[in-house]
């Protein structure tokens, strides 16, 4: 018997897709007008608490990550420090899996503290990787400041992504429902 349900591949899918068209074609126009990474962040959140939610697996969120990086790369192949994203999703992954997804999806004051949680140290964890291994230290200072002013610009499009992530998820829950897990 296969892990995942043909259900919820389809939901992994859009998922990706939706996450990579968006940062491949979107992102790069609004970082190259602000220079912040809010929206890099944003997009992935949404989808990585979007397939946990609908899925509730573990290895989705890591697989969305995955699969969004494989499209992203394939349309845009100067977008490496998307990979700083892919270790975010593996990241998302694990932490709502030690949380637990009734922690993170159903409960209300304990799914937005952890939600938010997870949201957060996953796309800091994609600043340090991005600002690390894909930034060059000058322009890191120049613009940003330094490497934890950027590592937090990505913590709080984490956090604003886990935001309007948790929103979506509150608004499909009350008009579709799911099967139990």
């Amino acid at each position: 018997m296969a892990f995942f349900t043909s259900r919820e591949i389809a939901a992994i899918a859009m998922s990706a897709a939706l996450w990579s068209v968006l940062s491949a074609y979107i992102t790069p126009i609004f970082w190259r007008a602000t220079h912040l990474p809010f929206l890099c962040d944003m997009l992935g959140i949404i989808s990585l608490i979007l397939v946990t939610w609908w899925v509730r697996k573990f290895g989705a969120a890591t697989i969305t990550g995955i699969i969004a990086t494989i499209i992203t790369l394939m349309l845009n192949p100067y977008a490496t420090q998307f990979l700083g994203f892919t270790a975010a999703s593996v990241a998302f992954d694990v932490l709502t899996r030690l949380i637990g997804y009734q922690n993170c999806l159903q409960k209300s004051l304990a799914s937005v503290i952890s939600s938010l949680s997870t949201s957060v140290t996953s796309t800091a964890l994609a600043g340090v990787i991005i600002g690390n291994l894909f930034m060059s230290p000058n322009s890191l200072v120049t613009m940003f400041g330094g490497l934890a002013f950027f590592v937090g610009l990505h913590a709080a499009g984490g956090a604003i992504g886990g935001i309007f992530g948790l929103m979506l998820v509150k608004a499909l829950s009350t008009r579709i429902s799911l099967p139990k897990v």
